[in-house]
């Protein structure tokens, strides 16, 4: 297993797969995707893309910390699923958040990932919400640094 740094673009196999599957690839290409703060990151083994998580600098009302940065498009293709894949890009987001000396993760994660979130030590704020087209979410975040 090896996790590197990747293009916008490398993540849109697995992105398309896992959280886009029957929509047109365009729907792949998120708003920030190449923003300069913008990292993606791409796990693979023996060479193949299994799996990718993307870290937007991006605030949410919500919280009250200013250094806040945003996961988004995490994924793990099906077959690689239940394995810790998941976990290790987390953690992998979370180590680049550190050195970058954030105060707040949070994202939006669908509500059938919330448990996985949850033994990472994320939390839930507030209500579901429906992202049309996607699905149910919930807000969820984790506080890396203490003010």
């Amino acid at each position: 297993m090896e996790i590197k740094k990747i293009n916008s673009i490398d993540t849109y196999p697995v992105r398309h797969e896992v959280l886009r599957k029957g929509k047109p690839i365009e729907t792949c290409q998120f708003k920030g995707d190449d923003d300069q703060n913008t990292v993606h990151f791409g796990l693979y083994q023996k060479e193949q893309l299994i799996g990718i998580i993307s870290i937007f600098k991006e605030k949410n009302e919500l919280f009250s910390e200013i250094n806040q940065l945003q996961i988004r498009g995490m994924a793990v293709l099906e077959e690689f699923q239940g394995k810790g894949f998941g976990a290790e890009l987390v953690k992998e987001a979370e180590n680049h958040c550190v050195n970058l000396n954030t105060d707040l993760i949070w994202f939006n994660a669908r509500e059938n990932a919330v448990p996985f979130y949850k033994k990472l030590g994320y939390a839930t704020i507030g209500d579901s919400f429906l992202i049309p087209d996607v699905g149910i979410h919930f807000a969820m975040y984790k506080k890396i640094r203490k003010n």
